[in-house]
């Protein structure tokens, strides 16, 4: 379990997904455990997670629907 400001994140429940069709070593994964998203590198599986509140993991979602993180 990794203890969090945010809340405990129970790694062992985590079942991590990525894009469909992502066969890449580097891929972002995501788990969705209890009120809680985490994020991490699939090439570093024991490497740093990173934790969102569903909040913030809303946000983000939208912000890429609206476009708001495209480099064009």
């Amino acid at each position: 379990m990794t203890t969090h400001p945010k809340g405990d994140f129970d790694l062992s429940r985590a079942v991590w997904q990525r894009a469909e069709g992502d066969t890449s070593e580097a891929a972002v994964e995501i788990a969705f455990v209890d009120d809680l998203v985490g994020m991490r590198n699939s090439a570093e599986p024991d490497g740093p997670v990173l934790v969102f509140t569903q909040a913030e993991w809303d946000a983000f979602v939208a912000g890429a629907q609206d476009g708001e993180f495209d480099l064009d």
